[in-house]
């Protein structure tokens, strides 16, 4: 299940991301998200470490939080002892 989940984001990336795709670079040269890592890699990233339900949970907040009122800037997975 999480390599599915994985390929799904990986699709995203490729072909719908404003930041990854092969499309982002025209649209947006200075990237386009608020956030670094952006919120499909950040979600990547969850699900590898913690498993498809804890990780898509972060990454659902994440996805919350991306909005015009937020703070932005770097964002990393926190790392658990």
């Amino acid at each position: 299940m999480t390599r599915f989940i994985i390929n799904i984001i990986e699709l995203y990336q490729r072909w719908l991301s404003p930041d990854h795709s092969f499309w982002a670079k025209t649209k947006f040269p200075n990237g386009y998200c608020r956030y670094y890592p952006s919120c499909s890699e950040y979600a990547r990233q969850a699900v590898l470490r913690y498993g498809v339900i804890k990780g898509s949970g972060k990454a659902l907040w994440r996805v919350l939080r991306c909005n015009p009122f937020s703070r932005f800037g770097i964002d990393e997975i926190k790392q658990t002892p």
